[in-house]
C-alpha cells in the first residue's frame, strides 16, 4: 500500500514526511483492517513530526505513519470480533486501544487510561491506504455524512464536544472562543447549541468571517481590537474556551473571565500570575466513546457541520505546511 510515512522529526521545510510502499496491515484478534477514505490532517501530528513532543516520547517509533481522525471501509475482520461487517463503513479516533481494565476504563474515562494507544502517535496511523484498527474503538459513520466531513469528527469534533462540556455551559452564559480553526469552529457551533451568547476571537480575517457564517454572537478580531477592554466593557466572560496555541492569548482569556469564571484549555501554554478570585481552568484534549457517538449524532442531524479542504494523500505535506501557515481555513483532509 502506499502511506505518508514519517521517518525522522524534523521541520516540514526538510521534507520528514515522505511517500512510501508499505505492507497492507493484517487484523489479528479483536482487530479489523480498514480501507481508508479519508483522514484529517491534526496539528498535534503537526508538533509531533517537528519533534516538538520528542520529550513526551511522542512517535513512540520510528518510522510511522501520522495520522489519527480516519473514516474508512472495513475490509478484513479478525476472530473475536463481532457486530461488525465486511465493506461496513466506520471511523477511528485517535484513541486506538485502551487496557479496559483501570479505573478510568471502568469508569467511562479510558482516553486517560496510562496503557492506551494512539494512532500515529504509538501506531501507524491513517495516512495510508490502510489502517490496522481495533473493533472496540471505531464506530459506525451515519449514511447522510460524506467520508471527508465526517474524518475530522473523530479528532475535533470529539475535542470540541470535550471542551464543552468542560465549560458547563447554560443559555445567556457569556463564551468566547479564542481560535476559530479547525478545532474551534466546531466548539462555535457546539457551543451555540447550548443556548450560551457565543463571542469568536480571532486575527485571521478568514475564520472570523467563518465564524460569523456559522452564527457567532459577537465578533472580535485580535488583530485590531483591544480584546480586553472589549470584553470588560460587556462584564467580562463566564467561559472562554482556547484553541489558539499562544500563551499571550491563554493568559489573555484568563484576564477577562469574570470571578467564577472558567477557562478550557485545548492547547499546551504558561498561563502566568494567577489570582485569588476563584476562575477555574480546565485542560481538555479528547473524550471518551460515548461522547463520540453523542458528536455523530449532532453531525447526523445537522446540528454541526465540518468546513474542510481536501488533499490527496501525496499532497500530505502540503497540508501540513498550509497548517503551519495557518492558511487553511479550518481543517485539512486527506481524501485517499
Amino acid at each position: 500500500m502506499k502511506a505518508m510515512v514519517l521517518e525522522s522529526l524534523a521541520p516540514l521545510e526538510h521534507s520528514p514526511v515522505q511517500l512510501r510502499e508499505r505492507a497492507e496491515p493484517t487484523a489479528g484478534l479483536g482487530q479489523i483492517v480498514i480501507r481508508v477514505h479519508a483522514c484529517g490532517v491534526c496539528r498535534s501530528q503537526l508538533h509531533m513530526i517537528e519533534g516538538e513532543w520528542k520529550g513526551r516520547g511522542v512517535p513512540s517509533m520510528l518510522p510511522i505513519i501520522p495520522g489519527h481522525e480516519v473514516v474508512g471501509s472495513i475490509v478484513e475482520i479478525g476472530p473475536g470480533v463481532e457486530g461488525l461487517a465486511l465493506g461496513q463503513r466506520v471511523g477511528a479516533q485517535p484513541l486506538w486501544s485502551c487496557c479496559g481494565r483501570c479505573s478510568y476504563c471502568l469508569n467511562a474515562h479510558e482516553n486517560m487510561c496510562a496503557n492506551k494507544k494512539m494512532a500515529g502517535e504509538t501506531i501507524d496511523g491513517g495516512f495510508a491506504e490502510y489502517m490496522l484498527a481495533t473493533a472496540d474503538h471505531v464506530y459506525p459513520v451515519p449514511e447522510t455524512l460524506g467520508d471527508a466531513e465526517a474524518a475530522p469528527l473523530f479528532c475535533p469534533g470529539l475535542a470540541a464536544y470535550g471542551a464543552v462540556v468542560k465549560a458547563g455551559l447554560s443559555p445567556g452564559a457569556e463564551v468566547a472562543v479564542f481560535g476559530v480553526g479547525g478545532v474551534g469552529h466546531l466548539v462555535l457551533q457546539i457551543a451555540l447549541l447550548t443556548g450560551a451568547v457565543v463571542t469568536a476571537v480571532d486575527r485571521v480575517a478568514q475564520h472570523l468571517e467563518l465564524a460569523q457564517q456559522l452564527g457567532a454572537h459577537h465578533i472580535v478580531d485580535a488583530s485590531t481590537s483591544g480584546v480586553e477592554a472589549e470584553f470588560a466593557a460587556r462584564g467580562g466572560l463566564d467561559a472562554a474556551i482556547v484553541f489558539a496555541p499562544s500563551d499571550a492569548v491563554v493568559q489573555q482569556a484568563v484576564r477577562v473571565l469574570r470571578p467564577g469564571g472558567i477557562a478550557v484549555l485545548g492547547v499546551g501554554a504558561q498561563v502566568g500570575e494567577w489570582t485569588f478570585d476563584e476562575k477555574r481552568l480546565v485542560s481538555t484534549a479528547l473524550g471518551p466513546r460515548h461522547q463520540m457517538h453523542e458528536v455523530l449524532g449532532l453531525a447526523a442531524a445537522g446540528k454541526l457541520r465540518v468546513v474542510y479542504e481536501a488533499f490527496a494523500l501525496a499532497d500530505a505535506p502540503e497540508a501540513l505546511a498550509r497548517l503551519k501557515a495557518d492558511t487553511l481555513r479550518a481543517r485539512a483532509v486527506l481524501v485517499i
